[in-house]
């Protein structure tokens, strides 16, 4: 991976949003953007009809040939659809297509043809029917770029938070919480929090349970798992508070008190994160050989086709990727960390 290396953006389910965002995105951008799509040729001129029919795609077999230029897509296939799914539609096929670009784009970042990885949304019920074993991104790259447990982190321009636990039922997700899950997230947290250029990151642990269990009136999870887990991190150097209560934590983080909240279940991490903004909140994945972002929304099926789709959050995971790819010699002004 050198500095030149361009970002790799990832088609997404052909059947959603996904390729007229990053048309929509490279044609909107004031200037060339060093991005190349891995996808389907054939998706990604459906959407370039749709929404800048004046763009033309170039097919390439090596991201860094040629140079990022003014109405040009610079594309490495993935692979075929045929014929490509119908909009809003949940197709075992496209989540197949969208699977393959993800590995594409994983083994060009690790080869050094790329220098990080920003998806377009996948849809979980497509890969389900698909018989696809993942139920997300987070999980699909885990297997296939992981150096250690895998962990989310939503960065927004006031608030970063980071689920303990991801895409699972509640009641699985509070089975699930132990001590060794509690601190992997504290410290997938700080090392977050750190490549967002924070060298001592105040990591706030929100609690599971109403008013933070009320001294073990609303359960026990706070004294049995969270407290051992923050003295353990503490332990570690970080410098790991609370449990906090969840309804009071995010709203104390977005004033300054906190860098990054753990929460413990993915709503519980989603509802603040993405009240702070769709459009400018970046889900970064932790604990990858690689640089993961994309944006925090979803296929969008019932507006896909329609060329109304907003491109802003995903300009913002691409501009988050540059910047935490890029060496501090390299980085452009215009890619500063989302919420930094």
């Amino acid at each position: 991976m050198t500095e030149t290396a361009p970002v790799l953006v990832t088609m997404g389910d052909p059947a959603g949003i996904g390729p007229e965002i990053i048309v929509k995105a490279l044609a909107g951008a004031a200037r060339p953007l060093p991005v190349v799509v891995v996808g389907d040729a054939r998706v990604m001129a459906r959407a370039v009809g749709l929404v800048a029919p004046d763009m033309r795609i170039d097919i390439v077999t090596d991201p860094l040939a040629g140079t990022a230029g003014p109405g040009v897509i610079r594309l490495v296939e993935s692979g075929r659809i045929d014929p490509p799914p119908g909009f809003g539609r949940i197709d075992a096929a496209a989540a197949q297509a969208a699977v393959n670009a993800v590995r594409a784009a994983v083994r060009l970042v690790q080869a050094g043809r790329g220098s990080a990885i920003v998806t377009a949304p996948i849809n979980k019920a497509a890969l389900a029917l698909a018989g696809l074993s993942w139920p997300g991104h987070t999980e699909l790259l885990a297997a296939h770029a992981g150096r250690g447990p895998a962990a989310m982190m939503l960065a927004g321009p006031d608030l970063r938070v980071v689920p303990a636990t991801l895409h699972m039922a509640l009641a699985e997700a509070v089975a699930k919480l132990d001590h060794d899950t509690e601190l992997a997230a504290i410290r997938a947290a700080d090392q977050g929090a750190r490549a967002f250029g924070i060298p001592a990151p105040r990591v706030a642990v929100a609690a599971l349970n109403p008013h933070a269990g009320d001294g073990g009136r609303f359960g026990d999870a706070e004294a049995r798992i969270l407290v051992p887990a923050i003295a353990a991190a503490r332990a570690e150097g970080i410098d790991a508070s609370g449990p906090w209560p969840a309804d009071t934590v995010f709203l104390q983080a977005r004033r300054g008190r906190f860098d990054v909240v753990v929460a413990q279940y993915h709503d519980q991490a989603m509802i603040p994160a993405k009240l702070d903004g769709l459009d400018a909140a970046v889900n970064v994945t932790l604990g990858l050989d690689l640089i993961r972002t994309s944006p925090d929304h979803g296929t969008a099926f019932d507006i896909a086709g329609r060329g109304i789709a907003d491109p802003a959050p995903l300009l913002a995971a691409i501009a988050c990727a540059r910047r935490l790819s890029s060496p501090p010699a390299f980085r452009d002004p215009a890619d500063s960390p989302t919420g930094a």
